[in-house]
């Protein structure tokens, strides 16, 4: 008996160790930025945002993620409901590369093997780098010059998660990022023709969206069907 138990519990630690769950797939939605420039509204997504997705389920309940996302984002005053900037009149596009790690937590057991653990509400939670375009210089003629700059984000949100079809399953998705930095608009207090807004407040971006993925690997010991 004693045998059987151990035997047991050792194929429970192998599989949990090399039979994980794995997940693959693809991000696709909508981006907008909120700072100092165009409209104040939390949720509006106003640009494509694109990327792929891997996650690790180290139980039914926890799962790690990697992404790679790639959003547009950009505004008009001409959008906002503030006075002040519908007479400012700016206007701005950008666009970020953004590779982030971190936690997935699912409110109910989520489980691909099974017939009945297949959907879930969830929190996630990240820390993530990102590339994007910034002001570096601003020439005689008004114009300027540009450069890549590289920060820190922190991505976190919510979602709801199901099986679409057999080993598929669809999220939907919404998720802010704050940043350490101000001049995702190109805002530069030390160039006259760009010092606008706060220079207190750092810019947020949103993505809004699903994730469509397959789920790869043998059913892990924790699996109960």
């Amino acid at each position: 008996m004693k045998r059987k138990i151990l035997f047991y519990v050792l194929l429970c630690i192998t599989t949990v160790s090399f039979g994980q769950i794995h997940e693959a797939g693809i991000i696709l939605g909508g981006s907008n930025y909120i700072g100092d420039i165009g409209s104040e509204n939390y949720i509006k997504p106003n640009k494509l945002a694109f990327g792929g997705i891997y996650k690790y389920n180290l139980n039914p309940r926890i799962a790690l993620r990697g992404t790679f996302t790639y959003l547009n984002i950009g505004d008009s005053d001409k959008n906002s409901s503030n006075k002040v900037r519908e007479e400012r009149g700016y206007s701005f596009s950008n666009s970020i590369k953004e590779a982030a790690f971190g936690l997935e937590f699912n409110f109910f057991e989520f489980d691909m093997s099974s017939r009945y653990d297949d959907y879930s509400p969830y929190l996630m939670v990240a820390i993530g780098v990102f590339n994007y375009k910034t002001v570096e210089d601003q020439k005689a003629d008004g114009s300027f010059d540009y450069s890549s700059n590289t920060s820190v984000t922190i991505p976190f949100g919510f979602g709801y998660k199901t099986r679409l079809y057999d080993k598929i399953a669809v999220s939907v998705e919404l998720s802010a990022r704050y940043t350490l930095v101000d001049d995702l608009d190109y805002n530069r207090q030390d160039i006259s023709d760009l010092n606008f807004g706060n220079p207190d407040n750092n810019d947020w971006y949103i993505f809004t969206g699903i994730n469509l993925v397959y789920t790869f690997g043998r059913p892990a010991c924790y699996s109960s069907r």
